[in-house]
């Protein structure tokens, strides 16, 4: 047997079976070919790191930030690691090679290999701090008191030290528990999110059980609060039992919701309580800039992970200083006809900026064409030369007027004027009128 099959395999050296291995390294090189696409930053997770952190505790919850003048919130969002497409293999390189030392990996996330980030936002998505993730040691270096909160609360207690006090902040249950919301009263930081069964000790021995509010029916709900009312527990019953903890909120006053009903095949009205609703309306800050950065992401092949960090948190900051510009603007009453759309706004920077070093470079310059050449071309129509920014034209210097020798006056370039000139700017290259009761030139630098 093992002659036979060492003649095939000297007789078919073109066609050699090559033995496949399986190595945890191998594993790795599959699951990062899934982070291809620098697609979608919105789903959001939360997982301690396996090989910076030797108390590894998986876990898959998401969560979601929000503001309301004194409201925020923290969340993380993943950030994509670049590829490199190779016979579809990704070669892993070591930490002293430039490997991105603090890279994640979640199995559940459409990008499963990433950089952990941190963020605190407001209801209406304005990022106000982040934190990347570099291991439970460089938050012990800089929250105070970290003793038993756990990497949830510890990341909590470090976004919050850039907010006011007496600010209202909303998160999920990765970040809730009752050490770290106290350790936050006690900075006058009010914290409400959702939590998990296991963190409330003896509390949940004291409400109903799943299956007694089930019996009970949608929208019941049960309060438990401490000795010095400081702190409560809400445990309310929709689909299914949803666990709630605040230092501000609570089931009074009580509302009603539409809610869906699968076997009436119709919504139905269910009683809220007030934490519920708060929690509603303050959630979803950080899924709506990660939608932003979506929409008109940078996306350049590159095998450099600092690379897709700057092109990553560029687009950031293009979404907060979109929404920043239209918060503005919505509380000056402007027209919505005059807020710039997203899109708009993303191609105005570059061109301000552009702007700044206008007429530093070589420019075509008419002056130098002859009146021979002019006549030469009389048939042919003149090339039109673009309006400048108006930053350019608002410039203070540099702005002198020249005589063009043209054998025809050129049209001049301010909106509604139908007169002819051969004035010139000199840093702008636009033709304007300058006479004594038509002076277009003024009007367009002002």
């Amino acid at each position: 047997m093992a002659a036979n099959t060492r003649d095939n395999s000297s007789g078919s050296s073109k066609h050699k079976p090559r033995q496949e291995r399986f190595s945890v390294q191998t594993a790795l090189e599959q699951f990062w070919l899934n982070d291809g696409d620098n697609s979608d930053l919105e789903d959001l997770s939360d997982n301690d790191d396996p090989i910076l952190d030797a108390n590894y505790q998986p876990r898959t919850q998401e969560r979601s930030s929000s503001e309301d003048e004194d409201d925020s919130s923290d969340d993380e969002d993943p950030i994509p690691q670049p590829t490199e497409h190779s016979r579809g293999r990704k070669r892993l390189r070591g930490a002293n090679n430039g490997a991105c030392p603090c890279r994640q990996y979640l199995p559940m996330k459409p990008n499963p290999v990433g950089i952990k980030n941190f963020v605190c936002a407001t209801a209406d998505g304005i990022v106000l701090d982040f934190d990347l993730y570099q291991g439970t040691g460089a938050l012990l270096e800089q929250v105070e008191e970290e003793v038993g909160l756990g990497l949830g609360g510890l990341v909590l207690a470090r976004l919050c030290q850039t907010l006011h006090r007496g600010t209202k902040v909303y998160c999920d249950r990765f970040f809730t528990s009752i050490r770290g919301v106290e350790q936050m009263m006690k900075k006058e930081m009010y914290i409400t999110g959702t939590i998990m069964k296991n963190r409330l000790a003896g509390a949940k021995e004291k409400l109903p059980s799943d299956k007694t509010m089930k019996n009970t029916g949608r929208g019941t709900s049960s309060e438990l609060s401490t000795e010095d009312g400081k702190l409560c527990v809400v445990k309310w019953y929709d689909n299914k039992p949803v666990l709630m903890m605040s230092g501000v909120h609570g089931t009074e006053p009580e509302d009603t919701c539409q809610r869906w009903d699968k076997k009436l095949k119709q919504y139905v009205t269910v009683s809220r309580p007030s934490i519920v609703r708060e929690y509603n309306l303050k959630m979803g800050g950080v899924d709506l800039i990660d939608r932003m950065i979506s929409f008109y992401r940078m996306s350049a092949r590159t095998k450099k992970w600092t690379m897709r960090m700057l092109m990553h948190f560029t687009d950031l900051a293009l979404g907060n200083s979109w929404l920043l510009y239209r918060k503005d603007l919505a509380i000056c009453a402007a027209p919505k006809k005059s807020i710039m759309q997203f899109l708009e706004f993303r191609t105005e920077i570059p061109t301000t900026l552009l702007a700044q070093h206008h007429g530093q470079g070589s420019h075509a310059d008419l002056s130098e064409q002859s009146e021979e050449e002019d006549n030469s071309n009389q048939g042919n129509k003149r090339p039109v030369t673009a309006v400048p920014h108006v930053l350019v034209r608002r410039r203070a210097n540099a702005h002198l007027p020249e005589m063009i020798s043209l054998k025809n006056a050129a049209r001049c370039r301010v909106a509604g004027c139908t007169g002819r000139t051969r004035v010139r700017c000199v840093t702008c290259k636009v033709f304007l009128c300058l006479q004594g009761d038509r002076n277009c030139y003024t009007a367009f630098h002002t």
